[in-house]
């Protein structure tokens, strides 16, 4: 799944008019990136969910996704449409509750408007997970200058940690890249049904951390390039150094 439903209140005028994932980076839309890896990765079906401006998105992928990659065969594509025209998302955890019902039991999560260029969703990341006992695997990446104290710790077994920022333990920042079981949207701290019928806005965050504390999320440390393209400012010097 790709995350691609939110207003980008911090990219305005930018985003008065155009849905963030398709502002453009490098020459292509934000969201291109993300789909490209999944693509050229072998993912043989996406799921963008949209939101704010959400129906501009579809009419410029499509239904399926084609790799520059030679021997990538093409990605269907499927919409979680959170809202038409100027609706509202229903927050990370809200949005992938309402796409559930199209994901597998092990699925990616990325971003549409981060860009991580060099970022490969590997087949064997994907297999190493499903085998093991925890629900959510994330990747951190090291602190960027609009988040200096991070968001969690990172053991030396592999685990996420849910700890406070005073601790003196190294916190780094969570990427938004993940892969999930569909048994963390069903465990206790999830009390929102499979589908989101309701539009239940809901923030990933306190999911993670709740399952943190039951040492069932792992973690990787990420050190490539990673820009959270959240102000006009971040796009121009992408722009500008690409």
């Amino acid at each position: 799944m790709v995350l691609a439903a939110g207003r980008g209140e911090r990219m305005r005028p930018l985003t008065d008019t155009c849905p963030k994932p398709l502002l453009q980076v490098r020459a292509f839309p934000l969201l291109y990136y993300p789909l490209q890896a999944l693509c050229s990765a072998g993912v043989s079906a996406t799921v963008i969910n949209t939101g704010w401006l959400g129906d501009q998105i579809e009419p410029v992928f499509g239904t399926h996704f084609h790799s520059p990659k030679a021997d990538a065969n093409p990605m269907h594509l499927l919409y979680s449409h959170e809202g038409r025209g100027a609706g509202e998302a229903l927050e990370t955890a809200g949005g992938i509750l309402r796409a559930l019902p199209l994901l597998d039991d092990v699925f990616w999560v990325a971003a549409g408007d981060v860009f991580v260029p060099a970022f490969v969703f590997s087949a064997g990341d994907y297999d190493s997970f499903k085998a093991r006992d925890a629900l959510a695997h994330i990747w951190l990446v090291p602190n960027p200058e609009h988040n200096p104290h991070g968001d969690f710790g990172l053991s030396t077994d592999g685990l996420a940690l849910n700890v406070p920022r005073t601790t003196t333990l190294p916190l780094f920042t969570f990427s938004t890249i993940a892969l999930y079981k569909r048994a963390f949207f069903e465990a206790d701290w999830c009390n929102i049904p499979e589908g989101n019928s309701q539009g239940i806005k809901a923030p990933l965050a306190p999911m993670l951390r709740a399952a943190m504390d039951r040492g069932l999320v792992s973690a990787s440390l990420y050190d490539g390039l990673w820009v959270d393209v959240g102000t006009p400012e971040r796009l121009a010097q992408l722009n500008a150094d690409g």
